[in-house]
């Protein structure tokens, strides 16, 4: 056993004395109602105990916290006396002329206790405003039962713990082992607040990264020596008076064991910010709520403590404090590391320490597989948020894969470097700080179908080492007003700790023209397009648009993206190359003529269609594809498309 906790046993031993020591001092009064014995040595014994113990008991300390008066305590421990001593109760019983009666009553207390006054009944006193004390039958409160609250009646026993009405949507809240500057001053001016505000000590920390606005909470309980206990605004009451009744029972726990309470509001679950919002309102206590967006009315009712996102110099210096040093392994991949991923502080312990085994091993590899190992820890870490919302595409296509014309390779190539060097242009290069607009990538590709649109964004994937997921537009677009905003926020949210590349399919569907206003349904969808158009400019990540029909696109949209590559339905060239690489290594073939197959006027992806029916009829003839299987697997594809196979596309394929 450490010292401390010698210290602490010492002191709930001689609590506990000194609460029998006051109870036999209670009960002298009870029994001398009714002419019993007086020990007249049970007074002095209290104050002997009460002057051993270096800190207060638990009794001195609720009644100064609460400032209840002399009677309002003796109230209490009375209360008290009947739930630890059998004896006690029978005393009452007597006091009262009935045996049945083995419980303390407010009558009993006026008249046999000194200094009475019915003042402490009122429901807005001490013991009931914090429910230190509850009525059995409020109806008639002097002679129903008087029952000490449980949470109170271990308090005064010198046992901590957390109320269990509030335990049950509490969540543990951990420090991290350091705060970024820009986390600091903030804990710092929520810790000022409450300090400073009177009565209500409201504070509304919102910002990108909930899990750090809680780390924020934290540290302001640390710096305030106040013990954080989080609740799940989601769980709140919708009631009222069960809100207040929360309330007051926070405020009680504030008061026994100097809590802090943190809000955190679930900005997906609707209705509550609102809730958190009313209950932090009420609550006389130290109290933060925590949300990614401003709650509607907060301003008015809270101190209002934005979070901006943590910034590259501050990332860098997060992740070399995770790393601690072995952060001198990781040469250039922390740049890299810091550019890409915005994860929260628990997010950046969790994939360093996916990695410390390799880091801390005698045979520690190489920095690239080091950092390659960490760069796949922090793609790891963000994913659970996306996968719930889109499809993941794990991306096996490579450059090798993708034929297109030289110009649009180009600008593939290019787009990959903008994604690659986003942090040293924008951030060390000091565009960044000229100009918030326009710093996302944000990219158009457009073409007929099969000509490689989705097979171009697999290689970006694939070429950078992202997550590619693919946003199904039809579970995103809302007929209800405001539906699909709320949609495209909850994706770029979640895609934002790993600037992931999105894929939005037939973008066409949600960037249409821009309508004339008519009505309010016009109105708000040409709000939403202009909301998924600002968080592409701002989302550090790639966003990838595709469509069929570049016509229908706004040019006042076409103007917001970076890059815009035109897929072309493949030339007789191209489609002689695509049908060279469709076909995998270990695939056996025999006399296939790219020239002679190309004559078939389809894009890339029938082409992948034909070349993988054919491989089946070959299979089950055990034979090498050849070109009557592709012929018969062209002859089904064309049909599905319901075209006509000429005479010209398959002349000669025979001879």
């Amino acid at each position: 056993m450490t010292a401390i906790e010698e210290v602490a046993t010492g002191w709930v031993e001689a609590n506990q004395r000194y609460l029998v020591a006051a109870l036999a001092v209670l009960g002298q009064r009870i029994r001398a109602k009714e002419g019993g014995a007086i020990d007249e040595q049970a007074a002095p014994r209290q104050d002997e105990v009460r002057l051993a113990m270096a800190v207060p008991p638990a009794l001195d300390r609720v009644a100064a916290v609460f400032g209840l008066s002399d009677f309002e305590r003796d109230v209490l421990l009375l209360c008290a006396g009947v739930e630890l001593d059998a004896a006690f109760a029978h005393a009452c019983a007597a006091a009262q002329g009935d045996a049945e009666r083995t419980y303390a009553t407010f009558s009993l207390a006026m008249a046999a206790l000194a200094d009475s006054h019915w003042s402490a009944l009122n429901p807005a006193a001490p013991l009931r405003r914090w429910h230190l004390v509850e009525l059995a039958h409020p109806e008639v409160p002097t002679t129903c039962p008087l029952r000490i609250d449980e949470r109170v009646l271990h308090a005064l026993a010198g046992l901590s713990y957390l109320d269990p009405r509030l335990a049950t949507m509490a969540e543990t809240v951990s420090q991290p082992i350091a705060l970024p500057s820009h986390l600091r001053q903030a804990a710092s001016q929520v810790a000022a607040s409450w300090s400073s505000l009177p009565g209500s000590s409201g504070v509304h920390l919102h910002g990108r990264q909930r899990p750090d606005l809680r780390a924020v909470g934290a540290a302001a309980c640390s710096l305030s020596g106040l013990r954080p206990v989080c609740l799940r605004a989601a769980d709140l009451p919708g009631a009222p008076a069960d809100r207040e009744l929360l309330a007051r029972l926070c405020e009680r726990e504030s008061a026994l064991e100097r809590t802090a309470w943190i809000l955190d509001v679930d900005d997906h679950v609707p209705g509550s910010g609102r809730l958190a919002l009313d209950l932090a309102s009420r609550i006389q206590a130290p109290v933060v709520v925590v949300s990614r967006e401003q709650v509607a009315g907060s301003s008015e009712l809270l101190r209002q403590v934005p979070v901006s996102p943590t910034g590259a110099s501050d990332a860098r210096v997060l992740w070399r404090t995770a790393l601690g040093a072995s952060a001198a392994l990781l040469d250039g991949w922390l740049d890299r590391v810091a550019g890409q991923f915005d994860l929260d502080l628990a997010s950046v312990e969790a994939a360093v320490g996916m990695v410390r085994p390799l880091l801390d091993a005698a045979d520690c590899p190489e920095p690239d597989d080091l950092g390659a190992r960490l760069w796949d820890a922090c793609r790891q870490q963000a994913r659970p948020a996306l996968d719930d919302l889109t499809q993941r595409i794990e991306p096996r296509a490579t450059w090798e894969d993708l034929v297109l014309p030289a110009p649009q390779t180009r600008i593939l190539r290019e787009i990959a470097v903008h994604v690659k060097h986003r942090l040293r242009v924008l951030e060390d290069w000091g565009f960044a700080a000229r100009t918030g607009r326009g710093l996302g990538i944000a990219a158009l590709f457009a073409g007929p179908s099969g000509t490689g649109k989705t097979l171009a964004a697999e290689v970006l994937a694939g070429a950078l080492a992202l997550d590619l997921y693919r946003v199904d537009l039809s579970q995103v677009v809302s007929k209800y007003i405001g539906e699909t905003e709320k949609n495209l926020r909850r994706i770029f949210d979640a895609a934002e700790a790993g600037g992931a590349v999105l894929l939005f399919d037939e973008a066409d569907a949600l960037f249409g023209k821009r309508s004339e206003v008519k009505d309010s349904h016009d109105r708000y969808a040409n709000i939403e397009v202009s909301y998924l158009l600002q968080r592409m400019e701002t989302y550090r990540g790639l966003a990838i648009l595709t469509t069929n029909l570049k016509s229908a696109l706004d040019t006042a949209f076409l103007r917001r993206l970076r890059f815009v590559v035109q897929f072309p339905f493949p030339d007789a060239a191209l489609r002689a190359e695509i049908w060279r690489r469709v076909f995998p290594a270990q695939a056996p073939t025999e006399s296939l003529d790219p020239a002679k197959l190309a004559r078939l006027t389809v894009a890339g992806g029938t082409i992948r269609n034909i070349a993988l029916s054919a491989a089946f009829l070959a299979a089950d003839a055990s034979v090498p594809v050849r070109m009557e299987h592709i012929l018969r697997a062209a002859r089904t594809e064309y049909a599905k498309l319901e075209r006509p196979l000429t005479d010209a596309e398959v002349a000669e394929w025979t001879t």
